[in-house]
């Protein structure tokens, strides 16, 4: 029996998940798909199911999300956690109402807590506002998103916009006063007709507290932090054994750049001082039947050189402009779509260590390369995106979500695959 099945709706957070578990001395693979659960080692005690969820139409994501957590519970998994962004990305129309709402019928379980704080990262929660450090979501870059812009900060108000059900509240000044007062307060509040609870955490003794008070009930949901307290409730270990070089994967390298965050603006241009930088302008390949081609020429000349990246980021600036011309999502999926295919044709080309920037680029990244289980390492100054893929052409990656990492994040990611070969 696994204690911990997580669905998570990107890949890059996924593996963040799976990452700190493997910090925790839980061992955590990451799949893609449920139909991979049947291949899971015996010493798992967890699992990430990731999937490109986030951003689909709510009745996909629905039906994806019910097929995860009926395979979870078909291997009689004890609990379950949907994982979704720290800072709550999404819209009216979902995608996680619709998804909590849809794993809590699967689950059959008429509660569950909508805790998106990560304490360690200063992402806390009071009187149900979101804050990224002392500003509050709705202030903060994350009104800027062009796929999901985040406006209001009041948890509750955003869950009960994209939800059927009621959304709750369970206020800091309960948390603390204990388990068996949460749970009378949980429990009249069910009897009224609220299933959905957002719940204030300030730091690591509230998300402690969270996971004792949760531990039992089969579906909660929330960021990146919350599975790791879960873990404490079945996983004590004095000093966990963590990995943090995984198999080697002798071949090529390159970046795959999807993401538009400051972050990784900064990262590729970085990169791009030192090697060479494939970008694509999304206007221009829309009607460029010969992109591929170029891409593929382009990398032939340039992988002996040393690594090499392939990005579609672009700045606000040319955000708005590709999506003026292209529409939102037009241009979000034309992006993924030459993401993958460049990064199949790359790999085609001899090349076995990626880091890729972007959690849907990730998820494509993945879906290219037919990849259905990863090994995961423990979470280090990577951020919790390092992963082997076994097999004929053992393949590395390293994700990263936008948002993350210093300006010299894609030579450490690139440097730590190579110690793996040498290790």
């Amino acid at each position: 029996m696994l204690e911990l099945g997580i669905l998570a709706d990107d890949l890059t957070g996924g593996m963040m998940v799976a990452s700190l578990l493997e910090r925790e001395g839980v061992r955590c693979p990451l799949v893609t798909s449920p139909d991979a659960l049947d291949t899971l080692s015996a010493d798992a005690e967890a699992v990430v199911i990731g999937r490109k969820i986030r951003l689909i139409p709510a009745d996909e994501a629905r039906a994806d999300a019910t097929r995860s957590a009926t395979a979870l519970r078909a291997i009689k998994t004890k609990r379950v956690y949907y994982k979704y962004c720290a800072t709550f990305d999404s819209t009216e129309e979902g995608n996680i109402g619709p998804i909590t709402e849809a794993l809590m019928e699967a689950l059959d379980t008429d509660r569950t807590i909508v805790c998106p704080a990560f304490p360690e990262y200063s992402v806390t929660i009071f009187q149900g506002r979101l804050f990224l450090g002392s500003t509050p979501l709705g202030d903060s870059f994350k009104q800027h998103d062009p796929v999901t812009p985040m406006t209001n900060s009041n948890l509750v108000e955003v869950m009960q916009a994209q939800a059927h059900g009621k959304v709750g509240l369970l206020p800091h000044g309960t948390l603390i006063k204990g388990k068996a007062v949460t749970s009378d307060a949980i429990d009249k509040q069910v009897k009224a007709g609220i299933g959905m609870f957002v719940i204030d955490a300030v730091d690591d003794d509230d998300a402690t507290r969270i996971a004792e008070l949760v531990t039992d009930w089969p579906l909660s949901t929330g960021a990146d932090a919350m599975p790791m307290f879960l873990a404490r409730t079945f996983h004590q270990e004095e000093s966990p054994e963590q990995r943090t070089l995984l198999p080697p994967s002798p071949g090529g390298e390159a970046v795959i750049a999807g993401s538009c965050a400051p972050n990784t603006l900064a990262q590729t241009a970085y990169f791009e001082q030192q090697h060479a930088v494939y970008r694509i302008d999304l206007i221009e390949a829309k009607g460029d039947t010969a992109i591929l081609s170029k891409i593929e020429q382009w990398a032939k000349e340039n992988l002996d050189k040393g690594p090499v990246a392939v990005a579609t980021s672009a700045d606000v600036a040319g955000v708005e402009r590709a999506q003026a011309e292209l529409g939102r999502d037009g241009a979000a999926a034309l992006a993924d779509e030459l993401l993958g295919k460049s990064a199949k044709l790359l790999h085609n080309l001899g090349v076995r260590k990626f880091v890729v920037a972007g959690g849907e680029t990730s998820g494509q990244v993945f879906n290219s390369l037919e990849i259905e289980q990863v090994q995961v390492s423990a979470f280090d100054n990577l951020s919790g995106g390092y992963c082997h893929e076994a097999g004929d052409a053992p393949t590395s990656l390293v994700t990263k979500a936008g948002a993350l990492g210093d300006e010299t994040f894609f030579f450490t990611a690139l440097e730590r695959m190579r110690q793996a070969d040498n290790a």
